[in-house]
């Protein structure tokens, strides 16, 4: 999922390889110019506004927005004690955000003791997602974190036949499926409504919230939890699946053109990191 998270080239779990003639490092860091004005808003004021952002790769973790320190409204941030140690990237000191009544410790940090060949993060501060009341790229919020230019989604229509059972029950059985190519996973199948027993579909409780699609909803299928995911209000940009539904094909039989489709690598979500925060709340507030 982009460049240094889930399965992407520069994780640990990446599914492809670097052909070089002496192993890379065990964790490579990257670190980019983002090349759009990234604002950050904190107490009901802007706090933050930069056209020169620099976004951070780091193994494992989602991409982080480093402004630098000219960028940010004076005395908004108070030093906090104790400092840390971030394994690559030395001390980290951390600061509370303070706006009029308005404070989160731990809002922000700073890399203090860069090594020489980070110094593309000297002078800059890094704001925790969820302390902040949003982040924006112009006047259009972002969720979820920094935008990684490396992470995409296509989608592709076509006429192969996709055939979903639980057991000797048909669930769906289709000629028209969706596929979606996303960065570090393996394609994802939707299907239509009209294409599906729709009966077999039980609503389970659980919510998850993908920063690029939205707010995904799950089905139990028989004894098989969460077998089944839609996106009924999928973002603009993967509009095309709004409404339909993927299977799990380790939760329940998924046939493509005949042939049983396995449990690929790439396939298995990894929860988001903490520093992230995210939650189904963030885009259903806003």
């Amino acid at each position: 999922m982009g460049l240094a998270w889930q399965q992407g080239p520069l994780a640990p779990g990446a599914i492809g390889t670097f052909l070089t003639p002496a192993p890379l490092p065990e964790r490579l860091l990257f670190a980019e110019r983002l090349r759009r004005r990234m604002r950050v808003r904190f107490g009901g004021a802007w706090i933050a506004d930069s056209e020169n952002v620099v976004v951070l790769h780091e193994p494992d973790r989602y991409p982080v927005a480093y402004f630098p320190l000219e960028d940010v409204t004076p005395a908004v941030l108070e030093p906090e004690r104790p400092v840390t140690r971030h394994r690559d990237l030395g001390a980290t000191s951390w600061y509370t955000a303070r706006c009029g009544n308005y404070h989160r410790k731990r809002a922000a940090w700073r890399h203090v003791s860069l090594p020489d060949h980070a110094a593309a993060l000297e002078g800059r501060v890094a704001f925790a997602w969820r302390a902040m009341d949003a982040f924006y790229e112009e006047d259009q919020r972002i969720l979820g974190h920094a935008a990684d230019a490396y992470h995409r989604i296509d989608l592709r229509r076509t006429s192969r036949h996709l055939e979903v059972r639980d057991g000797n029950r048909t669930v769906a059985d289709s000629s028209r499926p969706t596929v979606l190519y996303e960065s570090g996973f393996a394609p994802r199948w939707y299907v239509p409504r009209h294409d599906i027993d729709l009966t077999a579909l039980v609503p389970a409780s659980m919510r998850t919230f993908c920063p690029y699609k939205g707010v995904a909803h799950y089905y139990d299928i028989g004894d098989a939890a969460k077998a089944a995911w839609s996106y009924p209000d999928a973002y603009p940009e993967v509009a095309m699946v709004s409404g339909m539904v993927s299977f799990e094909p380790n939760q329940v039989a998924v046939f493509l053109d005949g042939e049983r489709l396995a449990h690929e690598p790439g396939q298995v979500v990894v929860p988001h990191g903490i520093d992230r925060g995210l939650d189904v709340e963030e885009p259903q507030g806003s």
